[in-house]
């Protein structure tokens, strides 16, 4: 059986991954919709080597200016996801949404109807819009599926398992580019090689946020709503090798691992596969190397004090949105070179303990409107900061 498939964020990182593999496999999936924000040029040569007939530019002016050649090719374009649902009434099996940051959230939310299936990798969007994604979930009865490798691995180990059995839930980090080097010797390192990741191959943002082990502070708060636990049944460790994503130690003395190699394909494919199926995924063996000398490290608090943000135990608040969009600012900033690696650690905490915001943290965003309106508040902030 063919399986329907609607890729939103086609031209990034999880989007190329997901073509990829399910390329490995093409007798087994349709694609029925790809989309970018502007990346007109990859996208172009997506729908042509996927034989993909609909697409999505959301930029109206690159809509515009190369619907033509689009046409040419009978490719039908749409300006965004909206139009499309309007004009094609569908039902797929999966969508992958994997389109970056908050812009993430309302496509996604739009889309849960269509699909039996949502497998998603957006930190953002869960971190900030989790509530509204799960409220649209259970309302369609859809099934929902993390791809990002630590939460797939989560969801793999305890999902045939009482929660109550559950002692403490380990999420790895490969220690990023930093991990042997002390955070005051690296005040002002430059972000040519904060960028340079020791083991996986990732975009900017993303990879000062593993610097900075923010990456893992979102990964812990996304882990707790998406799997309806608390802050304390989570713990950090480092794992250099980035083989093993997560462990499972349960109150009945037994202790569960996921791994797989570092590469997003695997999970992305294990999660459009079922049980009842069978899947060869390039006929991968155990890395029984990597598995000799796991070396887990504890994360130093001393190089690493953003760890500090854990200890906020606000859920489903205007905290998560204040979180996402500071540091994104402050990432963003350091990318530029207007301010230094150690400022991303030392205004992020300075910005989350601000009266201005403190006074939110109580209160929780009723809709997509809410959220948007927190995060221009928050760019207010920093801009008249600036100034």
């Amino acid at each position: 059986m063919t399986k329907k498939i609607i890729l939103l964020g086609s031209t990034g990182s999880i989007g190329e991954s997901t073509l990829n593999a399910i390329s490995k496999k093409k007798t087994k999936f349709k694609i029925k919709l790809l989309t970018t924000n502007r990346n007109v040029k990859k996208i172009y040569k997506q729908a042509i080597k996927y034989n993909v007939k609909k697409i999505v530019i959301n930029d109206k002016n690159l809509f515009y200016k190369y619907k033509n050649i689009f046409d040419k090719k009978k490719i039908k374009v749409f300006f965004n996801l909206k139009d499309f649902l309007i004009r094609n009434k569908i039902k797929v099996d999966f969508v992958v949404s994997a389109i970056s940051g908050l812009d993430g959230l309302e496509p996604t939310i739009k889309i849960i109807k269509h699909t039996k299936n949502l497998c998603m990798a957006n930190k953002e969007s869960i971190i900030c819009g989790w509530m509204l994604i799960d409220k649209e979930l259970k309302k369609n009865e859809t099934n929902f599926i993390p791809i990002d490798s630590e939460h797939f691995s989560v969801w793999n180990l305890i999902k045939n398992e009482n929660k109550k059995n559950i002692k403490k839930i380990y999420l790895t980090a490969s220690g990023g580019p930093f991990l042997k080097r002390k955070l005051k010797n690296i005040e002002n390192i430059k972000p040519k090689i904060a960028l340079k990741h020791p083991n996986w191959k990732m975009g900017k943002k993303i990879s000062i946020d593993s610097a900075t082990m923010m990456n893992k502070i979102f990964e812990v708060i996304e882990a707790r709503k998406i799997f309806n636990m608390k802050s304390e049944d989570f713990k950090i460790l480092i794992h250099p090798k980035s083989y093993i994503h997560a462990i499972v130690h349960f109150k009945t003395g037994l202790t569960k691992f996921l791994a797989h190699n570092t590469t997003m394909e695997i999970p992305i494919i294990n999660s459009l596969y079922s049980k009842q199926e069978l899947l060869t995924y390039e006929n991968q063996d155990l890395n029984y190397k990597k598995l000799n000398g796991l070396n887990f490290i504890t994360p130093d608090i001393k190089n690493f004090p953003l760890l500090k943000i854990l200890n906020y135990k606000y859920n489903n608040t205007y905290f998560e949105v204040i979180l996402v969009t500071a540091n994104d600012i402050l990432v963003k900033m350091y990318l530029e070179n207007s301010i230094k690696y150690i400022d991303i650690h030392k205004q992020l905490i300075k910005v989350l303990k601000n009266p201005y915001f403190v006074k939110y943290y109580k209160q929780s965003p009723k809709n997509i409107n809410e959220i948007r309106n927190m995060v221009k508040k928050v760019k207010i902030f920093f801009n008249k900061k600036l100034k």
